[in-house]
């Protein structure tokens, strides 16, 4: 977002008259303001799954007792800052269940940092495109 936001800046206000340039400034401003919290809530939304999709099949792979489950269950929506330590598990099992935890929380990381690299890409194959294409009009 970073990298896009001071070209898209310079972009909108380098089409509009001077006479408009506070609106386009202040639509402009708008927009990458929702932008950003869409993009942090849907991939917020797209780690939670993700996290839930990994981590469940795991846990389960390792035959815990119902009670261990219960108070394990209520941390996961900590995610990765899940609290063990007043579960009753020996060392093992709470190193194993800490592990499944930060695997599922890494995994559902890697989707959101590659669909944000995609996401990216995508744009600036778009701002290519509208570039060469206004260049050639101007022509």
């Amino acid at each position: 977002m970073t990298i896009t936001v001071a070209p898209l800046t310079t972009a909108v206000m380098g089409a509009v008259e001077t006479a408009h340039s506070g609106v386009a400034s202040g639509i402009n401003n708008t927009v990458a303001r929702v932008a950003g919290l869409l993009t942090i809530a849907i991939f917020g939304v797209v780690l939670a799954r993700v996290f839930d999709a990994q981590v469940q099949p795991r846990l389960e792979r390792l035959a815990l007792p119902p009670a261990a489950k219960t108070q394990i269950e209520a941390q996961l929506p900590k995610m990765a800052g899940a609290e063990l330590k007043s579960v009753p598990l020996d060392p093992n099992q709470r190193g194993a269940v800490q592990q499944s935890i930060d695997e599922a929380f890494v995994a559902g990381f890697r989707v959101v940092v590659l669909s944000s690299a995609i996401l990216a890409l995508a744009a600036a194959a778009f701002g290519a495109a509208i570039r060469d294409r206004r260049y050639a009009t101007d022509s």
